[in-house]
């Protein structure tokens, strides 16, 4: 039976990847933070599924996921690792905190690091393990091509993804693991709820940036009318862990042709787009 690790698994695109996956004959293990969330989990989702509880950050809760799936494996090797658990922190570059940076810097990049390291070898760097080799998949972002205003830590996050997995991609090769990045656009996913959660609008009531983020968070609350269902970035996580030879990057976006304009035009040109749309022009 295939086997995947998907982190982050209790809502959204986890929660969709997990489901597909196991419908399609796979079992799964799926990361979640809360034991409330693992038990509703394996309620719905029955007996392939296996709650993993643990914070991506917290490198000793992993490690000791990670013996647990090794020991469920029983000699086999892992078919796939989905690294999807993130979060998205707002604000401007110049008054986020640096532990803000730091916070979204250690779920969203070092936390894939330290779920790589320790299911890497059960995708097959174990060479005591018998079957196929493994792949990892990295849930990126069209951000990760793209930085917006007010969003620059979730940006980084998924620049610093983007060069993580061309690097991996290149350094896994030795062992015959792939490495594919899926990248979607607006999802209608609690990720931005969430985030919007912990921003604290008050705090920037004398900032000049209070009127830009005041409309980037109307536009955060309206992300679930426009995105895609968490159920097509599924099926896109199926196909990368099961096509013989898929893409090493997978956009998906719900307006595809807004990205290829922002690619081609200038930057200095998109510059004044996006400046204009916030107000983030200068003042005359």
């Amino acid at each position: 039976m295939k086997s995947a690790v998907i982190t982050g698994a209790s809502t959204g695109i986890g929660w969709a990847a997990a489901k597909l996956l196991l419908d399609r004959g796979f079992r799964v293990f799926g990361s979640v933070r809360k034991q409330a969330d693992a038990d509703r989990l394996k309620s719905e989702f029955g007996a392939n599924f296996t709650p993993l509880i643990f914070d991506v950050t917290d490198e000793a809760a992993v490690l000791a996921a990670a013996r647990e799936v090794r020991s469920a494996l029983n000699g086999e090797t892992l078919t796939g690792l989905v690294n999807n658990a993130g979060i998205a922190v707002t604000g401007p570059v110049l008054e986020l905190s640096a532990d803000e940076f730091r916070r979204q810097m250690d779920v969203n990049v070092i936390g894939p690091i330290i779920s790589t390291q320790a299911f890497g070898p059960l995708l097959g760097t174990d060479p005591s393990l018998k079957g196929p080799r493994g792949r990892i998949v990295m849930i990126s972002s069209v951000a990760g091509k793209n930085g917006n205003p007010l969003t620059p830590a979730y940006a980084a996050s998924k620049h610093a993804i983007e060069g993580l997995s061309e690097s991996l991609r290149r350094e896994l090769m030795l062992f015959g693991i792939d490495v594919i990045i899926v990248a979607p656009g607006p999802v209608k996913t609690p990720i931005w709820g969430k985030g919007q959660q912990d921003v604290d609008i008050a705090k920037y009531q004398n900032s000049p940036y209070l009127p830009a983020l005041q409309k980037v968070s109307v536009y955060m609350q309206h992300l679930d009318s426009i995105g895609l269902p968490p159920e097509k970035i599924a099926e896109v996580i199926f196909d990368a862990l099961t096509l013989p030879r898929p893409k090493v990057r997978y956009q998906i976006a719900p307006d595809p042709m807004r990205h290829i304009i922002t690619r081609v035009l200038p930057k200095r040109m998109v510059d004044k787009i996006i400046a204009k749309r916030l107000g983030l022009m200068p003042r005359t």
